[in-house]
């Protein structure tokens, strides 16, 4: 009963509701910075490789990598798979387009963010959609119920489905029992994963964070071996791609299970475009312009959905192998790759989720630890609190390899859209002064300049802003004060 009602919550939050306020936000960012995500895909290649300013702080790279790292995980793999299976192969192009439009989301919601930022102690930036969900409703009750479904998401929603989407890769082995296996498999990760959240198990986090990059680059390359492998079906898997997303009376005719449902649930639990999720990390770049965060989180999204995701539903289509409710999730990307590679098909699948998994569910506390420190007047509870909540991420994580799917996927898209329904409205708020910092921009490199931001420039009041005022230079690059 608990999981019908779940489901009926999921498919309501959807369609309408969600589809709307995520194609019309997307739709508005792109017209209103004209396709910025596509038009500057260039400059956004150039960002990534630009030092911070000062030189010791957290450049765009890394911030990209940080919230990169939180977009790739077990969705990429499993998230596909189980939009093919439920809703068809049609799901791959509205994942592909919810990505094109999306990356608009993500270009405005890190460059809010980084506006925003405010300043630590030390001089460091820190930040998020709570602060300027707060300025765009100008309450903290919005902000305040931002971060309750980000604590959601992040310590329960996605830590249940991270846990689930592993067992069920070793459904394809010979000693798997669905009445013990996934307690056992919960067990081990929740004591790891444990260790890990308890401050220990440095190495495992070290050798984990430092793998999973390389384990990406492979899994793409033994994904397009498959495709290469079956050349000669990739005209019938596009195929049937773009006849199955453009049946409008399959679509219509069963909308909640439809290709472009599940192409929009499985597109934005993957990428987290316009989620408010990667903002976080965005905040933290020491940036010369902030319009330079925003760009370079373009780029995250089309790593996660053009390259992993893409890399996943043509591997598993260009194969032929039979796909459906049965073999949802692992099972069915287990099926394709072993079709080429045999038995060692399904465990190189394991030990990508296992890597992706586990630095995902470690990752997703960071920003469960942003959400706790604004709602407790921006600054970290007490360690008798963190005690608990460590405790409570611990048995979610042991939970989620017990429960049924259909529960974890509806706990983990219910949470994941109420954050997106807040900030998605946020951002169209504030939408203004994001095009007046696109604007600025790009004049300025029109003139041949390093772009430098101060929020004057647009009209804005510097006194409402931590950083960006035109008496600190801390951000403008050395090359810049010389030549002034």
């Amino acid at each position: 009963m608990i999981v019908n009602i779940l489901d009926k919550i999921d498919s309501v939050m959807y369609y309408p509701i969600l589809i709307i306020i995520l194609v019309f936000g997307g739709l508005y960012f792109t017209a209103r910075t004209r396709f910025v995500q596509i038009r500057m895909f260039k400059e956004s290649c150039r960002l990534i490789m630009e030092p911070p300013t000062p030189p010791q702080k957290i450049s765009s790279f890394q911030a990209m990598i940080v919230s990169t790292a939180s977009r790739v995980g077990t969705g990429n793999i499993v998230g596909v798979s189980s939009a093919i299976c439920l809703g068809g192969p049609g799901a791959v192009f509205w994942m592909w387009l919810m990505c094109l439009v999306g990356a608009s989301s993500a270009f405005t919601e890190s460059t809010l963010a980084q506006i925003y930022k405010k300043k630590d102690e030390n001089g460091d930036a820190y930040g998020g959609p709570a602060y300027y969900i707060e300025k765009a409703f100008r309450s903290r009750i919005p902000a305040l119920i931002f971060c309750f479904f980000l604590l959601m998401t992040y310590s329960f929603g996605f830590q249940l489905l991270c846990s689930f989407n592993l067992q069920t890769t070793f459904q394809a082995y010979s000693f798997y029992d669905p009445k013990t296996t996934p307690a056992i498999i919960g067990v081990i990760l929740a004591v790891l994963a444990g260790y890990c959240i308890f401050g220990g198990g440095k190495r495992i986090i070290k050798l984990t964070s430092s793998v999973v990059p390389a384990m990406g680059i492979f899994y793409v390359i033994i994904a397009l071996i498959v495709i290469i492998a079956n050349i000669k079906n990739i005209p019938h898997m596009f195929g049937i791609i773009f006849e199955d997303a453009f049946n409008f009376k399959a679509i219509f005719g069963g909308m909640s299970g439809s290709c472009l449902i599940y192409g929009v649930k499985r597109g934005l639990y993957s990428n987290e475009a316009g989620v408010g999720s990667a903002p976080n990390a965005s905040a933290s770049a020491m940036v010369s312009h902030p319009v330079k965060q925003g760009l370079a989180q373009t780029l995250s999204v089309y790593i996660d959905t053009m390259l992993l995701c893409t890399a996943t539903a043509l591997m598993c289509l260009s194969t032929g192998v039979a796909y459906g409710p049965a073999v949802e999730g692992a099972p069915y990307v287990q099926n394709a790759i072993s079709s080429l590679f045999g038995r060692v098909g399904p465990v190189f699948i394991t030990v990508a989720m296992i890597m992706f998994a586990f630095t995902t569910l470690l990752g997703n506390l960071y920003y469960a630890d942003n959400a706790l420190a604004y709602m407790n007047h921006k600054k970290m509870p007490g360690k008798k609190f963190m005690t608990g909540f460590k405790i409570f991420c611990v048995i979610v994580i042991f939970a989620g390899a017990i429960i049924p799917s259909k529960a974890a996927w509806a706990l983990a898209d219910i949470s994941m859209g109420g954050m997106t329904m807040i900030n998605i409205p946020a951002c169209v708020i504030l939408g203004g002064t994001v095009f007046k910092a696109l604007r600025d921009y790009e004049a300025q490199k029109k003139a041949n300049k390093n772009p430098i931001f101060f929020t004057k420039e647009i009209g804005l009041n510097q006194d409402d802003f931590d950083f960006w005022k035109e008496d600190d230079t801390s951000h403008i690059p050395e090359e810049v004060i010389k030549e002034a």
